[in-house]
């Protein structure tokens, strides 16, 4: 089971979290959330991370043009869009040569008419993934809300591209979420924090072991 932890800000953090032996982090610059970084932060953070874990950009606000520059300069093959992008930026981004992760956000218990004419349009790509999180206005991500396990499990097929579930995953939780919906990865952020930003190393370790230990389906 793939895992990634969201929202790394410092490279002291970056450092005992790749001891832990995460598959992914997240490297956040969007203006509006308290895990943003720069772009010098970010630089000094993959410099410190091990070619084993992935580093993601994450990108909410910034224009194609400035998320292929910012992940060039800082040495990150991963750019995670949320959904204000379109799939000319997504088809953008991977013409440059970077991965996708490509963020929607779920609420309530109705399926978009939309999603799954793109998710049969974008199957056969090779270099995008899906990460679903709960919708909250305002808000990209880290807010502590669950998405509706149940809606993914009734929808989600196996032939479209790997799914990433986020949204208010904890150590509590994340067995149950595995277990409901099947995905390919994971991914937390607030549930692995003291404060916004700031991670909790146990609560990061028993994160990662309680994810190793969940197998889809038992």
């Amino acid at each position: 089971m793939w895992v990634k932890i969201c929202g790394i800000r410092d490279v002291p953090t970056v450092r005992w979290v790749a001891e832990l032996k995460p598959d992914a982090i997240g490297i956040n610059f969007f203006r509006g959330s308290p895990r943003c970084v720069d772009e010098a932060t970010a630089k000094d953070i993959t410099s410190a991370l091990p070619s084993s874990v992935e580093a993601v950009g994450v990108f909410v606000d910034q224009s194609v043009v400035d998320i292929i520059r910012i992940c060039r300069k800082c040495q990150i093959l991963t750019a995670q869009l949320h959904d204000d992008y379109s799939l000319a930026d997504v088809e953008t981004c991977g013409n440059a040569g970077l991965s996708v992760i490509r963020v929607i956000r779920l609420s309530g218990q109705v399926w978009p008419i939309h999603l799954a004419a793109e998710l049969d349009q974008q199957a056969s790509r090779h270099n995008i993934r899906y990460l679903v999180d709960a919708h909250v206005p305002g808000a990209y991500g880290g807010t502590g809300q669950v998405v509706p396990w149940e809606l993914l499990h009734a929808h989600w097929q196996k032939d479209w591209p790997p799914l990433i579930l986020a949204g208010g995953l904890t150590i509590d939780n994340v067995h149950e979420a595995i277990q409901a919906v099947k995905p390919f990865g994971v991914d937390v952020a607030s549930g692995v924090e003291t404060s916004p930003g700031v991670k909790d190393r146990m609560r990061v370790r028993q994160f990662i072991d309680s994810t190793r230990r969940a197998t889809p389906g038992d």
